[in-house]
């Protein structure tokens, strides 16, 4: 026997958790919220960016396709005619849309316009 009871080998005392449930739930809970705080922003910053990008190349696309167009839409669609991704639409006086071009997941001015067009 040792003159240092602590340092004892207790075979009853591993038997159960470290932790209580309650404890272990609460850890979880934190790890995830710590998670979704530093992922989150960059999602709502990469949305916010495509959104602006695709706004501004729908406009480039419809005053290089259609001048006297009332104005551009640019929406991200999944099953939309040029496929998943933003696709540009122009709009003419009285508010009705025409698909004009897709923009792609990641959104950009359609190859074809050629870059003297653009107003």
């Amino acid at each position: 026997m040792s003159n240092y009871p602590e340092l004892a080998i207790h075979d009853d005392d591993d038997s159960r958790p470290l932790h209580g449930n309650r404890r272990r739930r609460l850890t979880q809970i934190v790890v995830l919220l710590c998670v979704l705080g530093l992922v989150l922003p960059t999602i709502l910053t990469t949305v916010s960016v495509s959104a602006a990008t695709a706004d501004r190349a729908c406009q480039v696309t419809v005053a290089a396709y259609v001048p006297d167009a009332g104005g551009s839409r640019a929406g991200f669609e999944l099953f939309g005619e040029g496929g998943p991704g933003w696709q540009c639409y122009s709009l003419n006086q009285s508010g009705a849309e025409r698909h004009l071009a897709p923009l792609g997941l990641m959104p950009g001015v359609p190859s074809g316009i050629v870059r003297g067009q653009q107003s």
